[in-house]
């Protein structure tokens, strides 16, 4: 999947300073949209419960951070879905972020033939570069996706006026109410590109549960980003160290709004789990 995204960079700046702008501006957006995107999306038992977040070191990829989360999304499952699965149900993220690199990958101790795995790169062009993923993926078979953040539609549920980035116009950088075919004329401009792969490998769900992911992947990231945009103004003048507290004290917020459910329910999620299996 390709997501273009505008730069936060104010109008008008030399274009010595658009050019470093985007991918490391984009990096604090992001994590600035995570946090709040979770504790908004955190209601009545289900949401996001950090587990674990802190600093890691990769002999590869360096410096990087380390989270793992639990999902609790049993509502928010088709019905045929529903059936197969016990209510105290949830999903474990674990997240590698070397940005401009990262590895995210999905598990369920329920469903242990279940996984997804993101690999992320970003990079400051238009989504031209069509070998980023060349030797991640050279033994996969791979349909590409382009996300565009102002005219894709989503989900009806989800839409919000202030979030529309057609509608939106930042006070701070002058950027926004996007109009078709803004990727072609807008600087400056960014491109995430994911390598998304969906493993289901039970006979007579596999092709049915691995394309509703993909669809449920595809709406998450382009509500996300879109969100990022329209945040802009919260998050422009933070730094690194400042959305790293930002994002600290969301998750404890969310912990609490999340966890007084379901601590007493993890052992029974994992002694049904291995019943199951």
């Amino acid at each position: 999947m390709y997501i273009l995204i505008p730069g936060p960079g104010p109008l008008g700046c030399p274009e010595s300073y658009l050019r470093g702008i985007t991918s490391t501006r984009y990096r604090i957006g992001q994590l600035y949209m995570i946090s709040k995107h979770s504790h908004e999306q955190s209601d009545r038992g289900e949401g996001v419960e950090v587990v674990q977040n802190e600093p890691f070191e990769d002999p590869h990829h360096g410096n990087g951070q380390f989270t793992e989360k639990r999902v609790y999304l049993n509502s928010k499952l088709p019905s045929w879905a529903r059936a197969v699965v016990p209510k105290i149900f949830y999903v474990t993220e674990k997240a590698w972020n070397y940005y401009p690199y990262t590895i995210t990958e999905y598990t369920c101790s329920f469903l242990p033939k279940f996984s997804i795995h993101i690999e992320t790169k970003y990079e400051d062009n238009k989504g031209s570069n069509d070998r980023i993923f060349d030797n991640e993926a050279k033994d996969l078979e791979r349909e590409v996706c382009f996300i565009d953040i102002a005219c894709d539609e989503i989900p009806e549920r989800y839409y919000k006026e202030s979030e529309d980035p057609k509608h939106f116009k930042s006070e701070k950088t002058g950027r926004g109410q996007l109009r078709e075919g803004w990727r072609d004329s807008h600087q400056p401009i960014m491109c995430s590109y994911k390598l998304v792969t969906v493993k289901f490998e039970v006979w007579g769900l596999q092709t049915r549960v691995e394309q509703f992911v993909h669809k449920v992947v595809r709406d998450i990231l382009l509500i996300g980003h879109r969100q990022a945009f329209a945040w802009v103004d919260e998050w422009y003048d933070m730094t690194m160290d400042d959305v790293r507290e930002y994002e600290k004290n969301m998750h404890e917020q969310t912990n609490i709004k999340v966890c007084n459910q379901h601590s007493s329910t993890v052992d029974d999620i994992e002694s049904h789990a291995q019943t199951s299996t």
